[in-house]
Formats: C-alpha cells, sequence, structure tokens
C-alpha cells in the first residue's frame, strides 16, 4: 500500500505520546488494585442459543453486546437491565467498537460462511449512543466481505501546528476469508482498504498500538484444513508485514488477542485436529509487544477449542472455550478452571477509578468486579452448540 504525501506528513508529525482507547486499558492506567470480592457474576440477559461474540464497555455503566441474530444489546446501568436496540433477522453481529459514548461501529459477518446469514453490509455505526445503528454506506467499507473484528485507539497529534486528537480504526476480517483489514485515521469518516490475502487466509482479530505499529491474528489458509494459526506485525500503518508467528500443527488458527501492558500480550491458538492424540491445546504469548511469541501450555484436552482471552495485568487473566473458563495467575504458566460463563468468546478489560472490571460474552454475559447487590436473576440457560468458528 502506497502512502500518500499528505498520509505520510501525518505520520511524521505524530506526537511521542502514549495512545489509549476509549475504554482505558492497563496498558495506558495506572492500575488500581482489584477488588478483593471482585468474582464473576452471570447478568440478566436474554437467552441465546449458541455462542454470541462481541461485548463492549464505555465505562462501569454504558455498555453493549450483540449476536449471531442481529441483535444489539444496551445497558446503562452497568449490566444490570438490558435494551434490545437492534434486531436484524439475517445480520450476523461479530464485533462491536466504540470511539466514545456516542459513537461506535458494529461489524457483520457476511454471507455465504454461516447458514441463514443474508445480508451483505459488513459495518453499521451508531452516532446517539448506541440507540439506533444505521449502515456505512461507502464503497470502500462496501467492498469488505466481513467482518470478525474492530479495533480502535485514539491517539494524540499536531495538525497545522494545532494539538488534537484523532481516533484510529482497524476493522479486520473475515473467518474463511478473505483477508482484508479496513483503516480510518479519522474515526471512521473516511476509509482505505489494505488487502493482506497475499500473506494470510482470514483475519480474526486486530491489535493497533498507534497508527503505525500493529497486528493481526489470522490463519495461513482460509480453509481450517490447510491453515497453520499465524500473526502478522507492522510498524508502518501496514505498509509491509512481517510473520511474527507461526504455529507448527496444522488445523489452527489464531483467534482472539489481549495486551494488557505494550509490551505483554496473549493470543489463543484454535485447533480443529481431528486426530484425538493431538491433545495439548496452547496459548501465544508476548513480552515484546509482539514481535516474537512463545507458546504457553493451557489444558491437555482434545475437546477443548479456545475463544475469548483478557488479562486484568500481566499475569492476572482467563481464557474462554466450549469446555468452561480457564485462569492464570502466574502470566500463563498455569492454568485451572474458573466459572465465566460457556463458550466465552470475548473477554473486554476496563479500568475504572474504583478498579478494574471486565465483562465475558459467549452463551452468557458476565462480570468480574465487585458484586452487584440485588441482581435479577440471570435466564435458564439455553443450549449451546457451537459449529463453525
Amino acid at each position: 500500500m502506497r502512502l500518500t504525501p499528505l498520509a505520510l506528513t501525518l505520520a511524521l508529525i505524530v506526537l511521542p505520546l502514549a495512545p489509549t482507547t476509549h475504554a482505558k486499558s492497563a496498558a495506558t492506567t495506572a492500575a488500581v488494585p482489584v477488588d478483593d470480592d471482585s468474582r464473576w457474576q452471570a447478568l440478566p440477559t436474554e437467552p441465546y442459543r449458541g455462542k454470541q461474540d462481541d461485548i463492549v464497555f464505555v465505562d462501569s455503566q454504558l455498555g453493549f453486546y450483540a449476536n449471531g441474530l442481529g441483535r444489539i444489546f444496551r445497558t446503562t446501568d452497568g449490566g444490570r437491565h438490558w435494551e434490545k436496540v437492534h434486531d436484524t433477522p439475517g445480520t450476523y453481529f461479530r464485533a462491536l467498537g466504540m470511539l466514545d459514548a456516542q459513537n461506535g461501529l458494529a461489524g457483520n459477518i457476511g454471507t455465504d460462511y454461516f447458514p441463514g446469514v443474508t445480508d451483505n453490509v459488513p459495518l453499521y455505526r451508531t452516532s446517539d449512543s448506541g440507540r439506533t445503528w444505521t449502515p456505512i454506506d461507502d464503497p470502500v467499507v462496501k467492498s469488505m466481505r466481513g467482518v470478525c473484528a474492530i479495533d480502535i485507539v485514539h491517539e494524540p497529534f499536531i495538525n497545522a501546528g494545532e494539538l488534537g486528537h484523532r481516533s484510529v480504526v482497524h476493522v479486520g476480517g473475515r473467518v474463511g476469508g478473505p483477508a482484508h483489514l479496513l483503516r480510518s485515521l479519522d474515526g471512521g469518516a473516511t476509509w482505505s482498504m489494505i488487502d493482506l490475502s497475499a500473506q494470510a487466509g482470514m483475519i480474526v482479530d486486530v491489535k493497533f498500538f498507534d497508527a503505525q505499529r500493529g497486528l493481526v491474528f489470522a490463519a495461513t489458509d482460509a480453509s481450517i484444513e490447510k491453515a497453520n494459526a499465524m500473526i502478522l506485525r507492522t510498524e508502518n500503518g501496514g505498509a509491509t508485514w512481517t510473520e511474527v508467528y507461526r504455529s507448527p500443527r496444522g488445523f489452527e488458527i489464531t483467534w482472539k488477542g489481549a495486551f494488557p501492558t505494550p509490551e505483554i500480550g496473549y493470543a489463543t491458538i484454535q485447533s480443529y485436529d481431528p486426530d484425538p492424540a493431538k491433545s495439548q491445546r496452547y496459548v501465544a504469548k508476548t513480552t515484546d509487544g509482539g514481535r516474537t511469541w512463545v507458546e504457553k501450555p493451557l489444558v491437555d484436552d482434545a475437546g477443548v477449542r479456545a475463544f475469548g482471552i483478557g488479562f486484568l495485568d500481566a499475569n492476572h487473566g482467563w481464557v474462554g472455550t466450549n469446555k468452561g473458563g480457564f485462569e492464570t495467575r502466574d502470566g500463563g504458566e498455569s492454568w485451572t478452571p474458573v466459572e465465566l460463563g460457556r463458550v466465552v468468546n470475548k473477554i473486554r478489560v476496563l479500568q475504572t477509578p474504583n478498579g478494574p472490571l471486565a465483562f465475558a460474552v459467549g452463551a452468557d454475559v458476565y462480570r468480574f468486579g465487585p458484586p452487584i447487590p440485588n441482581l435479577p436473576a440471570p435466564p435458564a440457560p439455553a443450549p449451546a452448540p457451537v459449529g463453525k468458528p
């Protein structure tokens, strides 16, 4: 991808200040200790048969989750109550991202992957705090086949001698291919496309540290039967990419990534190997900002398929799988079972003035933090079959 003179100028004048996300992470905010009473707690949500894919909170009160029935839910009281604000059968929402309390994005996986999905619109937006969601009518966006991940970084920069801020947005997709990455340097007002199909078969997750440095969590082939898990890294805003991790085993893809600090990150490695003797499951870990990765054993169980991952800090984190959750308190060296919901696909950590919170979505929606008193009872669990990733 060739950078225009204007884009190059903007890249050169970005201030060397730490970027932030709207929901600040431990990487950008001094951590407040975890409350001693913090634990996972099921939230009262609509029953769902299967795996719901994303959840995002702007602050401790305002949050959203979405699912494959084309539904988006909104809370303004920290998850105690939820309102269904969008419902479009035939849409499969797989990714959410909020730029601020008013503006956000929702990504649809698109047609020709899951049965029953008829919506070709890849990306929706809200400008009224998630009360309504409308398709983005942009030719570059509409060329995207489908969406699996949305990443947003808020970055200070100088424009015409004035200090300002911009929102850098990357939208990746999709599982099953093709490997495309939408990019916006102005909060979604304008878009460009990065085609990575020559280097990867699919993109499942995205993490950028600023406008220049970022990662995509991917696979070598669009067909899982032919794929190895893979991570690519860029230092120049996606103009070029370097392979920094490839699993040595077939039938694997990366799924989700998590960076509790700018240097320390983790990724789930998802296995579909039909050989029951190949039972060891792994997560990948980096301690140098994603430049190199090592594998850490998660569990020795051929029936386990790993999905979401999230960390409170460099050492304390969780992985969601089709056989329940796992927790580590030593940076991934050891893992123990934990109840955080079924088939958890996404774990988001939110730093607040009163300490960190975490939210997990899968078949259920869970919250980690000081218990919410007198919380309405969660619904009776519906069956949670999981088929294609």
